[in-house]
């Protein structure tokens, strides 16, 4: 009789465990509010019925399920574009926002809210509209990869590496105080806004673009599994594989940029999420091959995500705190940690 390896039925606990537990923190994602709503009723409603009170069925369906989900996809958008960013550069602290492309894609996102009123785009066409937001924010996370990738080539150090995207990030950022600087006063308290990060404002509109961006993206990197298991030993040897580093190099700007681009256009800035959560399905399961490893993160980036949305609206606060404070509180400690590590990846 052949027995199941002992470290083979860990990672299957494992999942069965991140799977469960992902569906009760959405499940308490949905629950907890402002406005205390009986479990029963919200079962009721998801599945559904109609509720005791139907500003209940309102709360649930118009403002906690879009949340919900948005946090989900969050979760597995930001997780993803890490894991392909530190495959990629070979980088155990690369992700979108330290290597600058989430200020690439928040580039984008402020040349259409601070600029289009000047310019009088408005009278042509509509600058929020969700997939004009995207499409921007898309774009500048994209240009901002491919500069980090054309150092990359000339740059070995990792450190260097690092201090390169973070000065990226920083023309970017003073490009956008510019910007700020010019504005008038509505569309600067709509940037601001935007600024702080924020799960709750997504409406189903702007869902109906999110989620099948993050679907796409998800596809895309399950499909680039065998590259980026070469791409870990090394360039040589992917080619002797017979991969093109090149197209798969494209197929990781594309997938990271729309992943990465679309959630920062609809949420914000979400910082650190793409660093911490590839490390902890690496520290979890014990694994560098990507078969394992993108499942693992996209379940851990969507508990980790739902559990910062939960953090950030808990019945104590008055408001929902940013969920870009709340990622940072959780983030940077796990990233100081692998710091200190020296960068070891598990």
């Amino acid at each position: 009789m052949k027995h199941e390896n002992p470290f083979r039925r860990k990672q299957n606990l494992l999942f069965a465990g991140l799977s469960i537990g992902s569906l009760i923190l959405f499940l308490l994602d949905i629950a907890l509010g402002s406005v205390a709503i009986p479990f029963a009723d919200i079962i009721q409603i998801l599945t559904g019925g109609e509720a005791t009170k139907n500003t209940w069925q309102t709360i649930v369906l118009n403002f906690r399920l879009p949340s919900a989900l948005t946090a989900v996809c969050t979760g597995v958008g930001l997780s993803l574009s890490g894991l392909l960013m530190q495959t990629l550069f070979r980088n155990p602290i690369a992700g979108p926002f330290v290597l600058g492309i989430s200020s690439g894609a928040g580039l984008g996102v402020a040349l259409l809210i601070l600029t289009a009123g000047g310019l009088g785009l408005t009278a042509t066409f509509n600058p929020f509209h969700q997939w004009t937001l995207a499409i921007f924010a898309m774009s500048g996370a994209a240009l901002v990869l491919i500069l980090v990738l054309l150092v990359s080539r000339r740059v070995e150090d990792v450190a260097t590496l690092l201090i390169v995207g973070l000065m990226f990030g920083s023309v970017v950022s003073a490009i956008v105080t510019v910007l700020q600087y010019y504005s008038g006063q509505e569309a600067l308290k709509r940037f601001v806004l935007w600024s702080f990060g924020n799960l709750g404002g997504v409406t189903w509109t702007e869902l109906k673009a999110l989620i099948p961006l993050i679907l796409v993206g998800t596809v895309w990197t399950f499909l680039l599994i065998k590259p980026l298991n070469a791409l870990l030993i090394g360039e040589d040897y992917a080619h002797s594989m017979g991969i093109s580093t090149r197209g798969v190099r494209r197929g990781i700007i594309v997938a990271t940029a729309i992943m990465a681009g679309s959630i920062t256009a609809f949420c914000g800035p979400v910082a650190f999420v793409g660093i911490a959560v590839p490390h902890l399905a690496r520290m979890g399961f014990k694994t560098q091959q990507h078969r394992l490893l993108i499942p693992a993160t996209i379940l851990t980036g969507i508990a980790v995500m739902l559990a910062c949305d939960i953090l950030a609206k808990l019945p104590f606060f008055e408001q929902t705190l940013p969920i870009n404070a709340v990622t940072s509180l959780l983030g940077a400690p796990i990233v100081i940690g692998i710091v200190l590590r020296r960068g070891k990846v598990y």
